[in-house]
């Protein structure tokens, strides 16, 4: 697969000189200077597009796109929006760029309550907890009903929380559930924002009365809608499951297992609509089966996010080492090398090590973290394509 990089523009603290370095051949990036639902003008593409190439790799995909929410909860102005995102496609097209990574999450993109839980080897990582997520959910969030949706057990872990939380206790938690880990990925909430739990309020408003059904119907007319131009200019849409791969704060999820994959795949039966297939997400949920969905669905996946989670008995989940957890990372190697060994590829989120937690990267994006998947899984290509008869390249040597 193509070895790429998650890069968030210019100001990215770690630059394409470094990722050069490492082996990287591709980037996955995006305009983050342009408001959600505006047109990515051709110039601005273009402008990035060769910033990228005078480094010796090329921009492999867009992540992301985003979809605004109000194409997602069907507001009065989606057809507009919709109307700037095919012409944001066909302009990525133009100059050369044919993949988008996007997700179809109602207001929260993933969702983590620790950024930096310790590892038994002194690395950090991020970590769901549903006592956690549940006190935010019912006691600072305070959304209505909020305690219906969450079992016993839970309850009683939040009833033991209520009586240890301080408050910066709870400003941690609302900083690490709503602000550091969703204003680079969504735009939504950001660092500087006075009110983020009022704001983050506003936004879960929008969807009251949406269910499963209507959010799956929001997605099939929005892909239908661009699919024409797709077709046009060859742009391939890959959607992000859902992470966590379980419905969260009364919003329904719809790209979670192996029967919502199915439904958008035949709802806009296209090849241009695809899966991102994101390991870790999936692997997050016990009810994943990663390995039989990656051999499923191999032939309809455009990009993959290569990093695995373990589950704990109660559910809570943490990011796991790129050769260990849930996802097993070597076989899925083996299923999408075989498929298309061109396929853009990415380690995602990786370890805070070695004095990457004081350099300001943002949560999950780490550089040594990152850099250390990578060896590990360009160990593992290196393999599988040998017991495949691929020939394995590793840029930047003499051969």
């Amino acid at each position: 697969m193509e070895r790429t990089w998650r890069w968030f523009g210019k100001n990215d603290k770690i630059t394409l000189a470094m990722l050069k370095e490492i082996g990287v051949q591709g980037i996955v990036t995006a305009l983050h200077d342009v408001p959600n639902g505006e047109v990515w003008s051709r110039e601005k593409i273009s402008d990035l597009r060769k910033y990228i190439e005078s480094y010796g790799m090329r921009w492999s995909v867009v992540e992301s796109l985003p979809v605004c929410e109000s194409i997602k909860y069907a507001g009065h102005d989606r057809d507009h929006l919709i109307a700037n995102y095919k012409e944001s496609l066909k302009n990525l097209a133009l100059e050369g760029i044919h993949t988008v990574c996007y997700n179809f999450m109602p207001v929260l993109d993933w969702a983590r309550t620790d950024l930096e839980h310790p590892n038994p080897n002194g690395t950090t990582n991020l970590y769901f907890s549903h006592a956690q997520f549940a006190y935010f959910d019912i006691c600072i969030l305070k959304r209505e009903g909020a305690a219906a949706d969450w079992p016993a057990d839970v309850l009683e872990e939040v009833e033991k929380l209520k009586k240890t939380m301080t408050p910066d206790d709870d400003h941690k938690l609302v900083e690490n559930i709503i602000v550091k880990t969703q204003g680079f990925v969504s735009g939504n909430i950001r660092e500087d924002d006075e009110h983020p739990v009022e704001l983050f309020r506003q936004l879960l408003d929008l969807y009251k009365g949406i269910t499963k059904d209507q959010l799956r119907e929001n997605m099939r007319y929005f892909l239908e809608a661009i699919m024409p131009v797709c077709d046009e200019y060859d742009m391939r849409m890959c959607v992000h499951p859902d992470d966590p791969p379980f419905p969260i704060l009364g919003l329904p999820r719809i790209v979670t297992c192996d029967e919502d994959i199915r439904w958008f795949l035949n709802a806009v039966d296209n090849p241009h609509n695809g899966l991102t297939f994101c390991a870790g997400s999936l692997s997050a949920g016990a009810h994943n089966d990663v390995v039989d969905l990656a051999r499923k669905y191999a032939g309809r996946t455009w990009f993959v996010h290569l990093r695995s989670c373990h589950v704990f008995p109660n559910g809570d989940f943490t990011e796991a080492s790129h050769l260990g957890g849930r996802a097993d990372i070597i076989e899925l190697a083996r299923i999408f090398e075989k498929t298309n060994p061109e396929l853009p590829m990415r380690v995602d989120h990786g370890m805070t090590m070695l004095g990457d937690e004081s350099r300001g990267y943002n949560a999950g994006y780490s550089f040594l973290g990152r850099m250390f998947a990578m060896g590990q899984v360009q160990g593992i290509l290196a393999t599988v394509d040998r017991e495949l008869g691929i020939e394995y390249k590793q840029p930047g040597f003499y051969e």
